[in-house]
Order: structure tokens, then sequence, then C-alpha cells
């Protein structure tokens, strides 16, 4: 059965639709990688801001414990 000329405009229209769907989400994949970097380089500073605040306050607990036995 021959394709008429509306069964290949309406299969012209699905396939432009399925192009700008792949640009759409190759878009959204890019920026969601790019967040995802800058995400993981915060949580990795945060985490050594944390572990320098950590080993700080049991420095100072350290300390504390040491005038108290004075």
């Amino acid at each position: 059965m021959p394709m008429d000329e509306l069964d290949l405009k309406k299969l012209e229209t699905r396939v432009d639709d399925l192009i700008k769907a792949v640009d759409r989400l190759q878009h959204e994949n890019k920026t969601l990688r790019t967040s995802q970097t800058s995400l993981v380089t915060e949580r990795n500073s945060l985490m050594d801001k944390t572990e320098l605040a950590k080993t700080r306050v049991e420095a100072m607990i350290t300390r504390l414990k040491a005038l108290e036995d004075e």
C-alpha cells in the first residue's frame, strides 16, 4: 500500500518532533551535568570545611580539658 501525501506529512512532522526532543534533551543533559559537577565541587569544599571545623573543635576541647585538669 503506497504512502499517500498525508501519511508522508505525518511522518515528516513526527520526525521533526523527535529531532526537537533529542535536541532539547541533549541540552538539558548538558545543563544537568554542568550543575552536577558544580554541586560535587561545592560538596567537596563543604566537607573539607567541616573536617577543618571538627579538628579545631576537638583541639579546643582538648585544651579545655587540659585547663580543667590544672
